[in-house]
């Protein structure tokens, strides 16, 4: 058995293991675990990518296992550590239904919409140096980085992150995964600064931010993502 060719589907069953022990650690109410664990997740999205392209194991198998960890790790695990966070909101409003407080399962929206955008990813062939709609891991990443953010700043369990607003952000990030807005991808053919430009500002930007910020500079460093991509994507097909 060729082990070479099998290590990217290795690495990516390391993605699927990692989302899902993030959903245990949330039921076991640790959220901060179970956000590390989707960055962990991540990790292993990005160097399964990569091993495959350095090994030349490209496999139909193995881009169809990608994305069905993907759903998992950011997808539904986000749309948990959402709903948990709608769940402790101090202004969530009371609609039980079956002996369950059903509002913050409008959390799942996420899951949901992040699964559509990874199976339109599979047959659409145009994304490479750009992607059409919020690409599912940047979703999970923000999701993610908000109870990092929280407890940095004090607010972890007291409800200060509000439900509407959590509602909202779950809206926000559902729209774009599936909308036709165009983001810039972090593949580059070389590393000059001539054609790079965006991908640099953006990744010194980052750099430095988290240097002073800490986690508390992720949400904000998404939210310079994305309107980055609005601004410069289309300019970089």
């Amino acid at each position: 058995m060729n082990i070479k060719r099998h290590l990217p589907n290795l690495l990516t069953c390391g993605n699927l293991v990692s989302g899902c022990l993030s959903i245990l650690f949330l039921t076991e109410n640790m959220p901060i675990k179970a956000a590390v664990m989707i960055l962990v997740a991540g990790l292993f999205d990005f160097l399964d990518g990569f091993t495959a392209r350095l090994l030349k194991a490209h496999s139909p198998i193995g881009a169809d296992l990608d994305s069905l960890s993907d759903v998992v790790s950011f997808g539904v695990a986000p749309g948990f550590i959402m709903c948990w966070l709608m769940d402790r909101a101090a202004d969530l409003p009371s609609f039980v239904l079956f002996s369950v407080d059903v509002l913050p399962c409008l959390a799942f929206l996420l899951p949901i919409f992040a699964a559509i955008r990874l199976a339109k990813f599979n047959i659409d062939d145009t994304q490479t140096t750009t992607f059409r709609g919020l690409p599912a891991p940047g979703m999970a990443i923000f999701i993610t980085s908000l109870p990092l953010a929280l407890r940095q700043l004090g607010h972890l369990t007291d409800g200060s992150m509000g439900y509407w607003a959590c509602l909202g952000i779950t809206l926000f990030f559902s729209f774009l995964m599936v909308s036709n807005l165009r983001f810039f991808s972090f593949k580059m053919k070389s590393a000059k600064w001539k054609g790079n430009e965006v991908r640099w500002i953006f990744l010194i930007i980052a750099v430095v931010s988290l240097a002073i910020f800490h986690l508390a500079a992720l949400p904000l460093l998404m939210v310079l993502y994305i309107l980055m991509s609005i601004f410069f994507a289309s300019k970089m097909e």
